[in-house]
């Protein structure tokens, strides 16, 4: 290379070092710049060794730079290095006690490796430094329920809550310890429903329960009354949700009647949830009804999403063609706001069709021609005196009950829970 091409290389290299890290917005000479490249390198490259260099390369300019640490000891988490991710926690620490994000970080780690214990130190250690923390509350909340603390843990949720009430993942436990906390409950229901074409009387069903938390779950008994074409009918059900692991729960169902036609004779279901990253839930599951003919199989899928106060939904259900002769299928759409806590809250839902979950309308599904049906509702629910709950609901249908003829249904529920 001769002497003017070697000068115009040089020159070129020296202009290009000097503007990369404008080019790339990324000033790699300091401490705080080697910080942001890292935290690039991580979440928008998902490249965590190139990371891993910008941290230590950083830590050598600032060995005491603690927020440095934190994030290398995160890395190290999601690499599953977890004995050097111990390492970066305890030592910022052991450093400065009252470091927030670093106890966060930790708990985070010894509550996946179910250290419980070691967990809730580290979360209270914290909080004493931060008493009002959210993210050190929710972490207390989550070792405590984990540690079958319910009431423990009812406390910390509810004071995160408090302060922070559109905190949907908050909101999610909550309603888990509340379940997990009464091993008992009971409970009575009444919906009215009224025709004014369909039917000339009206029909009335009436139910009893009664609920324990078991060590797999809640199991709840129920018989149900109804009045329906002029006819009585007795209906016993079971309904069992056993939790399979944190990520997972299931719902089984069972019902049986000999006074067919008022109810189905037999009923079942079984659904598996799954608790999704961002506060989503999904389900997918079976629902089955045997009323004098052949049986229905339905089958059912589901997506939630917890939303500061809101909880959106969408569910469908298909019957296959050989039952109704054809494909059929029926949507829901609902949203809820809540209020307060997890048994405080309104809602309205829309739907399509006729759902095997409707107690109050799951007969009319014994037809295999498929008419419409459009409904609409609105939901409240109440706790009072933390053992108690009330709930009332109202529903409008528009119901082909006959080809080409429409009819109205209105409905109205109440009921209330004691749980103990």
């Amino acid at each position: 290379m001769d002497q003017g091409k070697k000068t115009s290389f040089c020159l070129f290299v020296l202009i290009a070092l000097f503007f990369t890290p404008a080019v790339y917005g990324q000033d790699t000479s300091s401490s705080d710049g080697l910080f942001l490249a890292a935290r690039k390198a991580a979440f928008e490259e998902k490249d965590y060794s190139k990371a891993k260099g910008f941290l230590y390369r950083a830590l050598e300019k600032s060995p005491d730079y603690a927020d440095l640490r934190v994030f290398l000891g995160r890395i190290y988490s999601w690499t599953k290095d977890y004995d050097s991710a111990g390492y970066c926690f305890n030592r910022v620490l052991t450093k400065d006690p009252s470091h927030e994000d670093a106890a966060v970080a930790y708990a985070d780690l010894e509550y996946w490796h179910h250290h419980n214990e070691s967990a809730l130190r580290i979360a209270e250690t914290g909080l004493g430094y931060h008493p009002d923390s959210k993210a050190l509350l929710l972490r207390k909340a989550k070792i405590l329920a984990s540690m079958k603390k319910y009431a423990l843990a009812n406390i910390a949720v509810q004071q995160l809550l408090k302060s922070d009430r559109n905190n949907s993942e908050a909101r999610a436990l909550n309603g888990m310890v509340n379940e997990a906390s009464s091993k008992n409950r009971i409970g009575i229901s009444y919906n009215y429903v009224s025709f004014d074409k369909q039917f000339p009387d009206p029909w009335q069903l009436l139910s009893v329960d009664y609920g324990r938390t078991t060590s797999i779950g809640p199991v709840i008994g129920r018989v149900n009354y109804a009045n329906r074409f002029r006819e009585d009918g007795i209906q016993f059900e079971v309904d069992a949700y056993p939790r399979i692991s944190k990520t997972f729960y299931s719902y089984l169902n069972l019902g049986y009647s000999n006074n067919t036609g008022v109810f189905p004779q037999w009923r079942g279901g079984f659904s598996l949830y799954a608790n999704l990253p961002k506060s989503y839930e999904g389900e997918m599951g079976v629902r089955y009804l045997k009323f004098t003919d052949a049986p229905a199989w339905i089958y059912t899928a589901s997506i939630s999403k917890y939303y500061k106060s809101w909880l959106f939904g969408a569910r469908t259900y298909i019957i296959p063609g050989s039952y109704t002769k054809k494909v059929s299928a029926s949507y829901e759409a609902s949203a809820r706001y809540y209020y307060g806590s997890a048994d405080d809250f309104v809602g309205i839902i829309l739907g399509y069709g006729i759902s095997p979950d409707d107690r109050s309308n799951v007969v009319q599904l014994d037809n295999p021609v498929r008419l419409t049906s459009y409904k609409a509702g609105i939901l409240f629910k109440k706790k009072i005196a933390r053992t108690n709950v009330f709930n009332l609901n109202a529903g409008w249908y528009n119901q082909e009950y006959l080809p080409q003829i429409k009819g109205n249904q209105y409905q109205i529920g109440i009921a209330w829970f004691k749980f103990f």
